[in-house]
């Protein structure tokens, strides 16, 4: 097995016309979906639009970064065989299918790097 990170990228403008409402619906669609993915899922987290953007020259923008058109909104870690088989189950996300948001599938380097 190896280990995956969907980066789960949303329409910035659409995050902050959500309601609490509409918040927790999300979030409650999306441990149901996760919770069903069993013993592939290791983690993860959603993420807060705010943050900083950083260069050699220090902060170069303060987040949400109005510029961009869609954000990182959160991230889940997983196991499987490979690349094609991490794709397929970050397209079963119900949410995702809807076309509500997109995801990065990333392959985790394993590095020689203490607790890496």
């Amino acid at each position: 097995m190896e280990k995956f990170m969907l980066l789960v990228r949303e329409d910035l403008k659409k995050l902050k016309e959500y309601t609490d409402q509409d918040r927790e619906e999300g979030v409650k669609e999306m441990m149901e979906w996760v919770e069903g993915l069993g013993d592939s899922f290791i983690g993860g987290e959603p993420l807060w639009p705010e943050g900083r953007y950083v260069s050699k020259d220090g902060i170069v923008s303060d987040g949400p970064f109005i510029e961009a058109k869609e954000g990182i909104s959160g991230y889940i870690m997983i196991n499987a065989e490979n690349l094609e088989q991490a794709a397929a189950i970050a397209g079963s996300c119900p949410i995702l299918q809807r076309g509500e948001l997109e995801m990065e599938v990333r392959p985790i380097l394993i590095s020689e790097f203490p607790n890496g």
